[in-house]
């Protein structure tokens, strides 16, 4: 291709995605013990967001609104619900597990503008989306968790139908397995329009079972316990039985912590090794100048901390999660430090490759976060969990609201100063001082379910 033709030629867009993945697990995120050199070098290269936050969901498995969320730009009860009547806490509803048919997904948009979208991986939000959303793609995963090495994995389908009975179990561990898809595609590309290559890991979900060499880099005992690592979480939040809570002891011992903590950085180092086999495909063929390289997670996990192990919770362990962009149109060492929310990403990534954004997104383009123009896109996040769960946070204070229903969880609410308590061990909801802040963050979550259309105030209104 002639040198002013590839000035002209719009992006390529990478975009890696990961599994249980929270804001702290990379180098570049402060976490002194985990060894991520690709991806802090993506970081250092391009731009680090430090305070993005999912939204929550209506199921134990926040893969699904979360990840929605994300590929449509909308909030959590647009991107999966299609019906207002929803009778909260029936977590197998399938309307719960599928991207809302009327809303188009960011590689859906790519598609229809001229790109080539190729799908890999994990891909827990109905097959018909799927269909829509990508061209092309190979070694693909409709579900939400299975064994690293045996996962029933689709080759691309081009009727969309995907039968059940056509999956052939993974005979290499998902990790390489989809970052060898992903080289295998960039390296035999020889199209001339620009693509868009998604690569949804599995890792660092449970199991965690990474080959013996990366969990010979962690040590238990020298694994550090997370500043607020407790027992027992101190009141029932609404949801202490669910799956993830069974996978450790309770009350919880420090050693079974290390361990399990160890396992989830080997898991994570043993993603970074393969994004960088990746990366260089991308160098090898010349592609790389030309590529945008996007990094995100779909929601974290808590591994001890606050006595809790899994994401089920509003904490930010839970809902605080990475997000590094490298590549054309990205500045070199940017720490963009403003509040911005998942479905973000969506808004973000168009206004970056000049692509058209449906009028459907809701979420706010972070590129002025990017360029120095402003320092913020939004002033406050929100987030659900089921009906037993709500926050909001203006990046400093956090209110976090409980609801006790059907003799489970318990009405309170939390008060978090995060300047001064990022770990949320200091609960100033009964601090006298501090009720102006709490009453304010209040009212500002009440609005929010309001536009939102918050189930939760719906149920509230039916009971009278």
């Amino acid at each position: 291709m002639r040198e002013h033709e590839n000035r002209d030629k719009k992006p390529n867009l990478v975009f890696l995605i990961a599994d249980d993945h929270r804001f702290d697990g990379i180098g570049a995120y402060g976490n002194q013990v985990i060894q991520t050199p690709v991806l802090d070098s993506l970081a250092a290269e391009g731009v680090r967001f430090t305070s993005i936050y999912t939204m929550g969901g209506q199921t134990a498995a926040l893969c699904v609104p979360s990840r929605a969320c994300l590929l449509t730009g909308t909030n959590v009860f647009q991107a999966t619900i299609t019906e207002k009547e929803v009778k909260l806490g029936e977590t197998e509803n399938q309307q719960l597990w599928a991207i809302n048919p009327a809303l188009p997904t960011w590689p859906e948009v790519y598609r229809r503008e001229g790109y080539r979208t190729y799908g890999i991986g994990k891909w827990h939000n109905g097959k018909e989306s799927f269909a829509r959303s990508f061209a092309d793609g190979a070694n693909i995963f409709f579900g939400g968790m299975g064994d690293h090495i045996g996962l029933p994995i689709h080759e691309y389908d081009p009727t969309g139908k995907y039968p059940a009975d056509h999956a052939v179990p993974s005979e290499k561990f998902s990790t390489e397995l989809f970052a060898e898809t992903a080289i295998d595609f960039i390296q035999n590309y020889k199209e001339e329009e620009p693509f868009v290559l998604y690569v949804a890991f599995t890792a660092p979900h449970d199991p965690r079972t990474p080959p013996q060499a990366y969990l010979d880099l962690y040590t238990r005992d020298h694994i550090p316990l997370p500043d607020n690592f407790m027992a027992e979480h101190p009141f029932d939040n609404g949801e202490m039985h669910v799956r993830d809570e069974k996978l450790a002891s309770i009350p919880r011992r420090s050693e079974e912590i290390r361990q399990h903590l160890a396992e989830y950085y080997s898991m994570i180092t043993q993603m970074d090794e393969q994004i960088g086999r990746i990366v260089q495909a991308l160098n090898q063929t010349n592609q790389r100048e030309q590529t945008l390289i996007v990094y995100t997670a779909d929601h974290g996990i808590a591994l001890g901390q606050h006595g809790l192990m899994g994401k089920q919770s509003l904490y930010d362990h839970s809902i605080h999660i990475p997000l590094i962009m490298q590549g054309p149109g990205i500045p070199q060492g940017v720490v963009a430090s403003g509040l911005g929310c998942q479905m973000d990403i969506f808004p973000t990534l168009c206004e970056l490759t000049e692509t058209s954004l449906p009028q459907t997104v809701e979420g706010k383009s972070m590129i002025g976060m990017i360029s120095g123009e402003r320092s913020e896109s939004r002033k406050s996040v929100f987030a659900a969990y089921k009906n037993v769960q709500r926050m909001v946070s203006d990046g400093r204070w956090k209110l976090i609201r409980y609801f006790r229903r059907d003799e489970v969880g318990t009405n309170r609410t939390q008060l978090f100063d995060l300047s001064d308590d990022p770990w949320e061990t200091h609960d100033l909801a009964e601090d006298s001082a501090k009720q102006d802040q709490l009453q304010r963050l209040e009212q500002e979550l009440l609005a929010w379910q309001q536009s939102v259309q918050d189930p939760i105030l719906h149920e509230r209104e039916k009971r009278g």
